[in-house]
Order: structure tokens, then sequence, then C-alpha cells
């Protein structure tokens, strides 16, 4: 019997809390840079955390379009006057797509000592939302049939 690790299937989706409904997110071709986390930090809060050392904020885009959140990275040109030895800190543009769950918001972004985190909400509304179901006491109405 085959064993099959689905730990890839969790890696770009927030909010479907390991119930897939598209599983394209699975192929073994996946882009690795830049790094990230994806987080739980609250009941209906998730944080994803991006290392994009190096890059602004005007040089990083974020767009929330149809259960897909895109993250963008665009390097300015970098100046040719300098003559670098060792190449470790990579430079390169990037696309990173995270699917989303319904009723998942991003809540903001920040920026802070190279490391872009994204704050995600999920918010159900009312009608999704669990009801309490009072239960009667044992007294039931009847309704008389009307005869002409």
């Amino acid at each position: 019997m085959r064993h099959f690790d689905l730990t890839p299937l969790y890696r770009s989706t927030v909010g479907f809390d390991r119930l897939f409904s598209l599983l394209d997110s699975a192929n073994a071709d996946a882009p690795s840079y830049p790094p990230y986390n994806i987080e739980r930090t609250g009941e209906n809060a998730y944080r994803i955390t991006m290392a994009v050392a190096g890059f602004s904020e005007k040089e990083l885009s974020l767009e929330a379009r149809e259960h897909v959140l895109t993250v963008k990275g665009d390097k300015e040109a970098e100046d040719e006057s300098r003559s670098i030895l060792h190449r470790g800190i990579a430079s390169r543009a990037f696309e990173r797509r995270f699917q989303i769950a319904e009723y998942v918001r991003v809540d903001g972004a920040k920026l802070e000592n190279g490391l872009l985190h994204i704050d995600l909400v999920r918010e159900l509304p009312e009608a999704m939302k669990p009801r309490k179901i009072e239960i009667g006491t044992g007294t039931s109405k009847q309704i008389e049939a009307q005869t002409h």
C-alpha cells in the first residue's frame, strides 16, 4: 500500500483548514522563492510572513481578487558600478499566489526587518454562523382544519 504525503497541499491555502476544493497547488514544481510561513494567530485570524530582504515597500505589491492573494516583488535596477564578488541575497522579481477561502479578507500588511507580514481574517456572514435553536417543553400547538 502506498502512503501519500499531502503536506504540499497545505502550503498555499489559508482559511480552508485542510479542506481542499482546489488541488492545483500540489505542483511539485512550485516555486520556493521567497520563503514564507503561514500561521494561525487566532480562531479566525491568520498571518502570512514572507522573507523579502532587500525589497522596499514601493517594490512590493499585494492584490486580492477572487479567492487568490497575489504578492509581487519587482526589484529596481541595481547600480552597475558595484562589483559583487558573491551574491547570496536574491534580488530577482517574484510573484507568489495564495489560494484563500471564501469569507477570508486581507486585514493589513506591513514590512519590518525584511519580513512582509500579511494579516488575514475570516468573517462569516450572520446567515453562515451557527445559531442556537430553542427546544420546546412538550406543549405543542395544534392546527385545526376548517371545513366549509
